[in-house]
């Protein structure tokens, strides 16, 4: 019996999804709008104020409100083609990337589009697992571990929080995530406002866009991976109670998230101009600030 025809016959061998995905949500839209922003908000954001100082602050501001426009009506529209598709026959549940794929190019389609998914969700964590490690390091240099230490500590955390099947149950670490996330930001935009006000600025000596046409691609390129989260989108929906407000809570976040990150990139250009590290933390003076940030991440 091929996948088809389980589902049709509503076989109970059929794989069970990593997230929930029932059609019976149980997340609050609280509780989703906290796994919706951990999932968009990455550590590109980081990279932000430099990807500002190759494009220009203008084209920067643009270039983010574009790419924010885009990732949003492209998740929207990954969720009606899953629901138009449902529709047209609804015996069968489309509950992942897998399904859809399966469902549009057949079998081919599935083992293209859930390769893909695992290759980018792979390449995601070990950069995060990298990163994490070291801030670890960096903040912990006196205890005679290094990056690789670190590293193996925090794999047992990730296989804990993996086995965690609910995006409802996953929640609070979302939020917990988001809360440390956003305080860091803070602190790197409370940085560069003071260095704007209290150092010798001058708005003249800020490119608007820049003349650099080669620069434009990393620019946007960097600011396509600050929006993360498409390999999330289905299971969000899926996991709400009431499905029919996830488009305006999508839209919400997206607007919040939206002006956070152009927020985050202009002030940082403002601050550092041409002085404008890749990583905004590098900018930052050595003291407690750092530090906090670097924890906070």
């Amino acid at each position: 019996m091929d996948y088809e025809q389980q589902r049709k016959a509503g076989s109970s061998s059929c794989s069970v999804p990593l997230l929930e995905s029932s059609s019976k949500g149980t997340a609050s839209i609280a509780q989703t709008l906290g796994n919706i922003i951990v999932s968009v908000i990455g550590t590109g954001v980081l990279g932000l104020p430099f990807a500002f100082r190759i494009a220009g602050w203008l084209a920067g501001l643009f270039g983010v409100i574009i790419v924010g426009l885009c990732s949003y009506y492209c998740m929207l529209l990954l969720v009606q083609c899953r629901r138009k598709l449902a529709s047209e026959e609804e015996s069968i549940h489309l509950n992942s990337y897998g399904d859809l794929g399966h469902k549009c190019l057949g079998r081919t389609g599935r083992y293209v589009t859930e390769f893909l998914i695992l290759i980018a969700q792979c390449g995601g964590s070990v950069a995060y697992l990298v990163f994490i490690g070291q801030n670890l390091s960096s903040i912990f240099k006196g205890y005679g571990l290094n990056l690789a230490s670190y590293i193996f500590l925090l794999v047992p955390i990730e296989i804990g929080l993996s086995w965690i099947s609910s995006l409802s149950a996953l929640s609070p670490f979302s939020i917990f995530a988001d809360i440390c996330n956003l305080l860091a930001m803070a602190i790197v935009v409370k940085q560069d406002i003071q260095k704007v006000v209290g150092g010798e600025f001058s708005f003249r000596d800020r490119t608007a866009i820049t003349s650099n046409i080669g620069g434009l691609p990393f620019a946007g390129g960097m600011a396509v991976f600050c929006f993360e989260g498409f390999g999330m989108t289905l299971a969000l929906e899926a996991s709400m109670k009431d499905k029919s407000s996830f488009p305006k809570l999508l839209a919400t976040a997206f607007t919040g998230i939206t002006l956070l990150y152009a927020s985050f990139g202009f002030f940082g250009y403002m601050a550092y101009g041409d002085q404008t590290k890749d990583i905004i933390t590098l900018n930052l003076p050595h003291n407690w600030t750092s530090i906090a940030v670097q924890g906070f991440l």
